[in-house]
């Protein structure tokens, strides 16, 4: 595909749809777009006055809020680089991550600042309180003085207001550096994922043209995910900006009862989610239905009748505007998959990656195939390293324009993420059909080798696991030879169910052999363990496996 500036595209949308509503704070202010050109406009002038140069890194700190999308904007549109940082880091990770990515500022909620020391990030030039770009920090004076003087500044160089005409911002080229975005991954080391702008492209196309069609500058849109994090910034956040549509940000951490306030007030067009949310929509709310009601599913009529009933009650909920919910970052529990589908709500999953801005498959929810997460999207290839692709997993590769210039300052890490054909290995396990439907098994670094030779991808076993009543989350580890399945109970369901926590230990406990009858024989679990929190999880909500590895 022929590329296009993305900072352009942005240009054009802030100039269209100058007085429509940008960015909203749940429940709190709203900006229009020509709130935020003016708000980058200044910041812009701030930039220019302190000496930073195109290319230099500006990080973000903050939780989701719309000061966050117009600091962002503003770096990415003067030619600098922004670097998101997620907020829930302990502080020595953020500074860690500061002075990784060189950066010359970083813009912060005072909150976070709190836990923050100038003196461990020397790098820094200045520190900004996101809200108010009042400083914590300069290095030296003359910033102080520029920060003064900037609002008297701006207004003398527009007197008359600042107006679409005044727009100008920087004009990108496909392999300049976009973003940094850092992932711990699995692995547990920080990885600064140099994204270019042409996988902000690439994506921002998909999304304008095979998976949101239905959407435009009218369109609602709930942010909720982490805009730290590649999946939500760039479809809850970039492409959206793209377009003049208007997103409403969730600002503080969203737990179910907000997210389903939130859809039932906004009525998003689209919804982009992990599949934790809607499994716990299913567990909590449908699964109970379903069980008694299962006799009655079973008859013709009066199934199809119920199945509607529970579609459409669904569909309400979740604001009864939406043409699909897309979702990613985790494989989805394949009993959840199979009711959704038996009911036919309109959903999708997708599968993508921070190293390919995110996106790599997908496909409308009226296509897709059940297990499967979608096709290659549009300037993107993807192939299985397999003798036999259709049947054998094989490591999932990715080529194309969404793929990643390497990791910052870690030649080593890139080259092996390279095949010597230039192919990104993903490290995710798969299987492809011979119409281009991918269907994942697993990490690779995963991947359990059984007694007899097998391959055993502990996500199917855990899957199977979590169907269980007052299972909220399990880990499938190789121990001492052979497979303990560590589970997270949900001790608050069953005090309200009577259990107290020993009693529930030992009906969870009680669930061994149930489990193996389930499983085949040579992924069979020799042990459960119970544990006391939930599990250490990454930005997209994946357990950090390497955390609980215990070895052979």
């Amino acid at each position: 595909m022929e590329f296009q500036s993305v900072n352009k595209l942005l240009e054009k949308s802030f100039k269209e749809h100058w007085d429509r509503p940008a960015l909203s704070n749940y429940n709190g202010i709203t900006l229009s777009y020509r709130d935020i050109a003016k708000r980058i406009a200044l910041i812009h002038l701030g930039f220019e006055q302190c000496g930073l140069q195109r290319g230099d890194k500006v990080a973000l700190c903050s939780r989701n809020q719309v000061n966050w999308g117009v600091c962002f904007l503003a770096a990415l549109t003067y030619g600098a680089v922004p670097v998101p940082i997620l907020h829930e880091f302990k502080p020595a990770n953020i500074e860690y991550l500061v002075n990784h990515c060189d950066a010359k500022a970083l813009f912060v909620d005072d909150v976070i600042w709190e836990g923050l020391s100038e003196l461990q990030m020397p790098g820094l030039h200045v520190v900004a309180q996101m809200n108010t770009l009042r400083y914590f920090y300069a290095k030296d004076a003359t910033m102080t003085e520029v920060r003064d003087r900037l609002f008297s500044t701006f207004n003398r160089m527009y007197p008359d207001d600042y107006h679409p005409e005044h727009l100008n911002f920087y004009e990108d080229s496909a392999d300049d550096l976009a973003v940094i975005n850092y992932t711990s991954g699995t692995s547990g080391f920080s990885k600064g994922v140099m994204l270019p702008y042409r996988s902000l492209y690439t994506n921002i196309v998909f999304a304008t043209h095979t998976a949101e069609p239905q959407m435009d500058c009218n369109s609602e849109m709930v942010a909720m995910l982490p805009s730290a994090h590649m999946y939500g910034m760039m479809f809850e956040f970039l492409f959206e900006m793209t377009i003049g549509a208007h997103v409403h940000f969730l600002t503080r951490v969203p737990s179910p009862k907000i997210i389903m306030n939130a859809f039932q007030s906004i009525h998003p067009d689209v919804i982009i989610a992990v599949p934790l949310i809607i499994e716990k929509v299913y567990k909590m709310q449908l699964k109970p239905v379903v069980e008694k009601t299962r006799g009655y599913l079973r008859i013709p009529i009066l199934g199809k009748s119920i199945q509607k009933k529970i579609r459409t009650g669904l569909i309400d909920a979740f604001g009864g505007r939406f043409e699909e919910v897309i979702l990613g970052g985790a494989p989805f529990n394949p009993e959840v998959e199979a009711f959704f589908r038996t009911i036919k709500f309109p959903f999708t999953v997708g599968y993508g990656m921070t190293e390919c801005g995110p996106i790599i498959t997908y496909e409308k929810w009226n296509k897709t195939r059940k297990g499967s997460c979608g096709r290659a999207i549009p300037g993107c290839e993807i192939r299985v390293d397999s003798p036999n692709p259709a049947k054998i997993p094989g490591e999932v590769q990715v080529k194309g324009g969404n793929v990643f210039l390497g990791y910052y300052k870690n030649r080593a890490a890139t080259k092996e993420s390279f095949t010597n054909d230039g192919w990104f290995k993903t490290g995710d396990m798969g299987v492809i059909d011979s119409d281009g439907y991918l269907y994942l098994r697993g990490r690779s670094k995963c991947m359990i080798l059984g007694p007899s030779g097998q391959n055993i991808y502990p996500e199917e076993l855990e899957a199977c696991i979590n169907n269980f009543s007052y299972v909220v989350d399990s880990l499938v580890i190789e121990d001492g030879g052979g497979l303990t399945a560590l589970i997270v109970p949900d001790y608050p369901q069953g005090a309200l169910d009577g259990l107290d926590r020993e009693q529930l230990g030992a009906h969870l406990i009680g669930y061994l052999p149930e489990i193996n009858r389930i499983l085949p024989a040579y992924a069979q679990i020799r042990k459960i363990e119970l544990m006391p929190e939930d599990f250490e999880r990454t930005p997209k909500k994946s357990i950090k496996r390497y955390l609980y590895q215990r070895g052979k």
